[in-house]
């Protein structure tokens, strides 16, 4: 295959390279860096491209094993390797120790409050909160999933007024999320 037709292909070809290229990253300028790198190594390697086999596989390929090596170099890089004795820094951290005496002051209040709610919204939001899926706890109840999902959104809803009436000078759950 000849230089101008080999180029020629591949500018036909970036459309479908772009598009896959943002498909793999999700973001605009690492598209940009995937599409720029696999063009380059596209075109150093030109003369390992066999004619007669599918040219978009081979641009594919390329771009995809691009994007496999840069992710595990990614994640290489922010692997912690400690060679100290008795791994030192891993050990040492960098958590802060709190006093768990407010928090488990929070917990017996929450506990209160959930035991507080009507047992047709308390049960299934409890299951809930203990780890079972939807269908689990509507299998169990024997209630239909939709209802499930209600009472756990009603008993929610609830528990939201009550912390609210309790602490009115807390953030509310909305203001909460806006912040993060």
């Amino acid at each position: 295959m000849s230089s101008i037709e080999f180029h020629s292909r591949f500018d036909q070809m970036s459309a479908l390279l772009n598009a896959f290229a943002y498909n793999l990253t999700k973001n605009v300028e690492d598209a940009k860096d995937l599409f720029q790198e696999t063009a380059y190594r596209a075109l150093t390697n030109r003369d390992k491209f066999r004619p007669g086999t599918n040219f978009k596989a081979w641009l594919f390929t390329i771009m995809k094993n691009i994007f496999i090596n840069n992710y595990r170099k990614k994640t290489k890089a922010n692997t912690i390797l400690d060679s100290t004795d008795n791994l030192y820094y891993i050990n040492s951290g960098n958590t802060i120790i709190s006093n768990s005496a407010q928090s488990e002051i929070m917990m017996k209040e929450l506990s209160r409050l959930v035991a507080s709610l009507d047992d047709s919204i308390k049960i299934p939001f409890v299951m809930h909160y203990e780890g079972f899926k939807y269908q689990e706890i509507a299998d169990e109840l024997d209630l239909p999933l939709g209802t499930v999902k209600s009472r756990i959104f009603f008993a929610r809803k609830e528990l939201k007024e009550k912390i609210g009436q309790q602490y009115p000078n807390l953030y509310s759950l909305e203001e909460l999320a806006e912040d993060r």
